[in-house]
């Protein structure tokens, strides 16, 4: 398939501010079970989901360069019941409207108990409000992560392993964001959200790699035959059925050749995985952890870039079969 930058950015930046509102409102849930000292409300909390919306949106304003008539893309809601697209859009807005809220909460201070749990845990307003976010964004993931996993013709993308890395990816560039943020404003919970991003970041090596290895054996199922409905066995392509161009060969082939491909491959295998690891590690034992935690937040979101061109590129869609084959 041909990489659209829009949705390479789309999808990058939305995880990124995913994954940061999962950290900030684990680290609340981690204070609220005293296993990590609270934070201020307004200082740490209001302006991390200020941040985490300021992806968001910048996810959603990227969306908006792969859509032909913009003025129009209102109209992607109106099939959701068959359209996981339309879906997503629906769980974005949600999203995006709890996550304000949720920042709206913490900046009002609204930390008044509501009730407790267990005579130990007192649930206030902006827990309440977080629950219902951590809800959406998990939703969120998986209406993203299955509008390619849905598309069966497209066999390396047809896999569970899709929209668990999504999620995977996300959840790992959102707690590397939350520790280099913790490391600029001089909080103390940059050595629990480094070591969770590293645990994640692990974590999407291992379904990452598990889903290279599964796509490079895969079996096509489709050929020269089945692709313009032939059953001899013997068939030349002299030519791809037009003189120039045209939406097929420039949709569904990103036209790169395999040393491209590779470059790219070691590039986001190097850039998202051992770089990151290795500065959020110095940054633990404390080396520079404001400079080290945003440099591997910075090099982790270039690999990431580099991981969805690939994701892209790496589908095959039948129909290049056909147009992109000229001998």
């Amino acid at each position: 398939m041909h990489p659209a930058f829009s949705v390479i950015f789309l999808t990058t930046l939305i995880g990124v501010g995913q994954g940061l509102f999962l950290a900030l409102f684990s680290g609340q849930i981690y204070s609220m079970m005293n296993l990590l000292p609270g934070q201020d409300s307004q200082s740490f909390y209001a302006i991390g989901t200020l941040l985490a919306l300021a992806f968001l949106v910048a996810g959603l304003v990227a969306s908006i360069f792969h859509l032909g008539k913009p003025m129009r893309g209102w109209r992607s809601i109106s099939q959701w019941r068959t359209s996981w697209l339309s879906r997503e859009v629906i769980v974005l807005g949600m999203t995006l409207f709890l996550t304000l809220l949720y920042g709206v909460a913490h900046y009002l201070a609204w930390t008044q108990p509501l009730f407790t749990l267990g005579d130990t845990y007192a649930i206030d307003p902006s827990l309440a409000i977080g629950t219902l976010t951590m809800f959406s964004t998990f939703a969120l993931f998986i209406c993203t992560g299955m509008i390619y996993a849905c598309i069966k013709f497209l066999q390396e993308w047809h896999s569970p392993f899709t929209v668990i890395n999504f999620i995977l990816f996300g959840a790992a560039s959102g707690f590397t964001l939350a520790a280099a943020f913790s490391a600029v404003i001089g909080s103390e919970l940059v050595i629990f959200y480094a070591t969770w991003a590293i645990i994640l970041t692990f974590a999407v090596l291992i379904t990452r790699t598990a889903s290279l290895i599964r796509n490079s054996n895969l079996k096509a199922k489709s050929n020269l035959q089945t692709a313009i409905g032939v059953r001899h066995m013997v068939i030349s392509q002299k030519a791809q059925g037009a003189m120039c161009g045209s939406f097929n060969t420039r949709e569904f082939f990103h036209g790169s050749s395999f040393n491209k491909l590779k470059t790219i491959k070691t590039v986001f295998l190097i850039f998202v995985f051992p770089i990151p690891i290795g500065l959020l590690l110095a940054a633990i034992y404390g080396f520079f952890p404001m400079e080290l935690s945003v440099m591997a937040f910075i090099i982790q979101y270039l690999g990431l870039i580099a991981e969805r061109w690939y994701f892209f590129s790496e589908a095959k869609h039948p129909q290049s079969l056909y147009y992109q084959s000229v001998s």
